[in-house]
């Protein structure tokens, strides 16, 4: 069944537009989810990611891995931080960084995974 909408084609399959349509992501969840994907768009924000996958570890020492100055990680942990995926424990004067909760993790691998197969 063919019906006229409002865009600049017709539609064809209208129960499978309804269905998507139904299905359909709030905005904030669209929103936050494409914030998400930015953060991980970035080349640094992702050697920090997958310098955490492998161990908690302080500014410091990811500066050491990373070849890059502690103010340069710490912008980059702050924004990393501000998204919940990557999480903070203090210990003394000392701040340990690891990836928030295995939501991250899976989407890191599976991202990773996708890449390594090309």
């Amino acid at each position: 069944m063919e019906t006229k909408t409002d865009t600049c084609c017709n539609v064809i399959h209208g129960e499978t537009v309804n269905m998507v349509k139904a299905a359909e992501l709030p905005e904030e969840q669209v929103s936050d989810l494409a914030t998400i994907f930015q953060a991980l768009g970035d080349t640094t924000r992702v050697r920090i990611i997958h310098a955490l996958v492998q161990s908690e570890m302080c500014v410091c020492d990811l500066a050491a891995v990373l070849g890059m100055t502690q103010s340069a990680i710490s912008h980059q942990l702050r924004t990393l931080r501000n998204l919940r995926i990557i999480k903070r424990r203090k210990e003394g004067r000392v701040a340990y960084y690891s990836i928030d909760d295995h939501h991250i993790l899976t989407l890191f691998n599976t991202g990773l995974e996708h890449v390594s197969h090309r």
